[in-house]
């Protein structure tokens, strides 16, 4: 039997006014063998209405001191609270929602903790555990099949606990579900800091480590497939390209490989005619030497190089000539006399040596150039800032990416370091990335879904920013439409998205709107606030105040999966077990004895 604490005195809507007891006033009360939290902010009570007990929360208390009583003399003025209905209990069953509504003079009752952890629906002894809720102190346990089927958020300043969630919430997932998960499921983790390259969340046989490096040919690299190398939108947005010349150039480059895809001596045949084609032809482009030198530098051909640089322009005459042995100009307008007496041996000998991805595509977008100034579809100055900036990233792609069609053999856990890469490595890999493992899990999965995939975004505002002024709009754009694509129609093929960060006002309001479910540490910034308090519809008002004080580690947990928000405190991890992003411990650190 529960303790009876007060009386309904009104109902206006959903606000509900109680009178309250004065036992209610103490901090704990114990009956029957039984504990009862007293009346205070964000307790449960229960209100009978027949058969039914609502639930409800306390918003609010006060002292009506308009009416008062007399008791001995000593004059009391009436305490009230304010409620708000959550739910019902029906055949001892909890019902998330509003269908019941008290009457007044209906009593209210204390709960016991039992009680209010049959409200979350959760066994906190032998279910999915990362941590107690703070107020009642009880272990609660997460709905772990409906979280890791949905989109997640992790949201909190620096310093709020945010990482240690993160890292919490995904260890005792593989801690728990190893074994099940193991073939079936693959969770990728874009790490931009390096804080997960230790022992952290799953044991090394599961886990597969790539660490990026663009300061030197040491680093990993990523294996990315050749398909989602070769592919138009891609190669635009890499290299920054135009949209009126230098993408139309891109596509053109992409076609003209695939159309000779099954042919393996298509590019020496292409790269022999297009070398004949500049010295025979009778318009020709002073442009062109220069290309083939570039081109000959990738193949490393000395023999070709050094023809090449004995080659002159005669800008008068617009026609390239050579000078032989006897000192005499020999030009190669004279039909194909001179390139067969001068050339035409060593081209005939090329043999390119098997190419990789990326000097192929440097050569295919050089060949391109040469044969559209020959045929007069574009001009120099229009496509070779492309081609300079495809030079420089590459350089800098060469470090960080590899192109093979290997089939990946996936672990379970697969953690990217973006540690030691650039801020343009840093904006680039992970749409890669993503464009890489959307696209794989989409050719891998069956109807029914049998396989998922799970991408882990840590410091997510660094990909996912609207307010970033680094890039140019068009790769903005496309980067943020890739991602909404994938929240919002990853689920049909079983890919979700987990994303931390410090600033979730920064992140696109479209993709902010399909996260599913929310761990919401301490915020202070009202633009953060804001965008919380008109995007997750669960949140409610108490939990909303209390987000801007939550101490370390303490988050709301709100979301599809939850009946009703809760606050947690999540449970600190092992030290061999925590990100490498703990605060710097300054007393320790200078009462160190220098060596």
């Amino acid at each position: 039997m529960n303790i009876e604490i007060g009386e309904v005195v009104s109902v206006k809507g959903l606000k509900i006014i109680l009178r309250v007891f004065d036992a209610s006033n103490k901090d704990v009360l114990f009956f029957e063998g039984n504990k009862y939290n007293g009346i205070s902010i964000r307790e449960h009570i229960i209100i009978r209405r027949g058969f039914i007990n609502i639930v409800c929360i306390v918003e609010g208390e006060y002292l009506d001191e308009s009416k008062f009583e007399v008791d001995n003399t000593n004059l009391k003025y009436v305490r009230k609270v304010e409620v708000k209905p959550i739910g019902y209990f029906k055949n001892e069953s909890f019902y998330e929602g509003i269908k019941y509504l008290p009457m007044i003079m209906d009593v209210a009752f204390l709960v016991t903790d039992e009680t209010v952890a049959k409200l979350y629906g959760r066994d906190g002894l032998n279910g999915f555990v990362i941590g107690k809720m703070l107020k009642e102190g009880f272990p609660i346990s997460l709905p772990w099949a409906k979280l890791f089927n949905s989109h997640i958020g992790i949201f909190g300043n620096t310093g709020s606990g945010k990482s240690n969630t993160l890292a919490k919430l995904y260890t005792t997932l593989f801690e728990q579900k190893r074994m099940q998960i193991r073939g079936k499921s693959n969770f990728v983790l874009i790490d931009f800091n390096g804080e997960y390259i230790g022992d952290q969340l799953i044991d090394a046989d599961d886990k597969q480590i790539i660490q990026l490096n663009t300061g030197n040919d040491d680093g990993d690299k990523f294996p990315l497939t050749g398909e989602d190398f070769w592919d138009k939108e891609t190669l635009s947005i890499l290299f920054k390209a135009t949209a009126n010349t230098q993408a139309p150039f891109l596509n053109r480059i992409v076609n003209g490989k695939n159309r000779f895809a099954d042919n393996n001596d298509s590019i020496n045949n292409y790269l022999k005619s297009i070398v004949k084609q500049v010295f025979v032809s009778t318009n020709p482009k002073r442009e062109c030497l220069e290309l083939l030198l570039e081109i000959s530098k990738i193949m490393n051909n000395a023999d070709l190089t050094n023809k090449l640089k004995q080659v002159n322009w005669h800008s008068q005459s617009n026609v390239y000539y050579h000078i032989d042995i006897l000192g005499n100009s020999m030009y190669f307008n004279q039909g194909e006399l001179t390139y067969n007496n001068f050339l035409r041996d060593i081209v005939e000998e090329i043999a390119l040596n098997p190419l990789n991805a990326f000097n192929e595509l440097i050569i295919r977008s050089n060949l391109q150039l040469i044969r559209d100034l020959m045929s007069g579809y574009v001009q120099f100055e229009f496509i070779q800032p492309l081609l300079k900036r495809m030079e420089a990233s590459i350089g800098k792609l060469r470090r960080v990416i590899e192109i093979n069609d290997n089939e990946l053999n996936l672990k379970i856990l697969t953690i990217i370091s973006l540690r030691k890469c650039n801020q343009d490595i840093k904006k680039i890999v992970p749409l890669l990335l993503a464009k890489h493992y959307y696209n794989y899990q989409k050719s891998r999965v069956n109807n029914p879904i049998d396989k998922t995939m799970n991408l882990i975004i840590d410091e997510a505002h660094n990909v996912l920013s609207l307010q970033s002024t680094r890039e140019e709009e068009s790769w903005k754009d496309y980067r943020l439409e890739l991602f909404e694509e994938i929240i919002k129609e990853g689920r049909k093929f079983g890919m979700f998205l987990t994303l931390a960060s410090q600033r979730p006002a920064d992140i696109s309001p479209t993709i902010m709107s399909q996260i599913h479910n929310f761990f919401i540490h301490r915020l202070v910034n009202d633009r953060d606030l804001f965008l919380l308090e008109n995007t997750i519809s669960t949140l409610d008002f108490l939990s909303k105040q209390m987000i801007p004080n939550l101490g370390k580690g303490c988050c709301v947990v709100t979301g599809s999966s939850f009946d009703l928000p809760v606050v947690i405190k999540v449970a600190r991890l092992n030290r061999d077990q925590q990100p490498d992003s703990d605060d710097v411990n300054l007393n320790s650190l200078w009462n160190q004895e220098e060596i």
